[in-house]
């Protein structure tokens, strides 16, 4: 017997094959193929020892929809499998998500440094409601990485930018903020709603966390909200003393410490079974399945979108009455090499 050649030797799914299949398997009582939308806000347990572990955080199944359900996870799976990384939470909207993020991370008091690039209202969501609970945010100009460096103190928890920023299409240097972040033992957040990971991944260049407007080019068809948070699941939280929320016991699970108990899927935990708990943004699990099925096209549609965009660009450049263009994949434009 011969071994395997390189054609029937064992390849990883591709990206198209994941945007179709991940997080996706058949239905184990009625063996539907497609995911289906289990519209149900309650879950049966097996005896009351089962329901306790399962609010205990001993068990992982679903207990409300509030937290989890069947629809949602398929979602969760694939988004989390396309970006590469370890467990993510969605959300009712990217909003959603940003909170989701920021309250795992986040005390009265202290601040994180955030690109002032970024779609508008996330600055007003910063900028205000934030506010309301304590947070500060520091806006520093994204193309000059040394800026976050010099904003960044013993109370910052987070650095934070768009990677394709929305408006404006300026590409960020993630690899040089990611260090920046490294350096000062604390998570970079990406948004990367306007690349999405058929475009780029920011784990492959050192971000901790990353963040979605699934109703944007996710979904692809504007008929559902939704966000998500995911987390590589790479981050020291236990480095120093600065994420309490992840390294000290936590009342409500009875002392349970989530970094210590759940490891690299630690954040993403806490940020199911205490910020979406307590908070609410529940994503509805109608929503997650058309996004679900949105996301089985999305490496044909950006692929037409950066082709058409392209062109468009490149035209507008030559034209007589056009004093200048922003896009990233003209020679001209400064963010051409990145």
């Amino acid at each position: 017997m011969t071994g395997p050649t390189d054609e029937t030797k064992y390849r990883p799914p591709g990206f198209a094959t994941l945007a179709v299949h991940a997080g996706a398997s058949p239905d184990p009582t009625t063996g539907a193929r497609n995911v289906p939308v289990y519209q149900t806000t309650s879950y049966v347990f097996d005896s009351v020892d089962h329901a306790a572990s399962l609010f205990n955080l001993q068990t992982f199944g679903y207990i409300y929809t509030r937290l989890g359900n069947p629809t949602v996870s398929a979602l969760e799976e694939k988004v989390a499998a396309l970006e590469g990384g370890r467990g993510a939470v969605a959300a009712s909207s990217g909003h959603a998500a940003q909170l989701l993020a920021f309250y795992v991370l986040m005390e009265p008091g202290r601040n994180f440094v955030a690109a002032k690039n970024l779609y508008g209202g996330s600055i007003t969501q910063f900028t205000h409601t934030f506010k309301k609970f304590g947070w500060n945010a520091r806006f520093v100009d994204p193309t000059k990485p040394e800026e976050f460096e010099a904003a960044i103190d013993d109370d910052t928890r987070a650095l934070f930018c768009e990677n394709l920023a929305n408006p404006g299409g300026i590409v960020v240097d993630i690899e040089r903020i990611a260090a920046i972040a490294k350096r000062a033992g604390i998570p970079l957040i990406v948004d990367s709603t306007m690349a999405t990971p058929y475009l780029w991944r920011p784990f492959e260049h050192g971000a901790d966390i990353v963040i979605h407007s699934m109703t944007k080019f996710l979904s692809g068809h504007g008929t559902a909200m939704g966000g998500i948070v995911v987390e590589r699941g790479r981050f020291d939280w236990a480095q120093n003393d600065k994420f309490g929320s992840l390294t000290q016991p936590d009342p409500a699970y009875h002392g349970l410490t989530f970094y210590e108990t759940f490891g690299d899927f630690g954040f993403s935990t806490k940020a199911r079974a205490v910020a979406l708990r307590d908070l609410g943004p529940t994503l509805a699990p109608m929503n997650a399945f058309l996004i679900l099925t949105g996301i089985e096209t999305l490496p044909l549609r950006i692929h037409r979108h950066v082709a058409n965009a392209t062109a468009v660009a490149e035209w507008l450049e030559k034209h007589p009455a056009v004093a200048w263009v922003s896009h990233a994949g003209l020679r001209s434009s400064p963010f051409y090499t990145l």
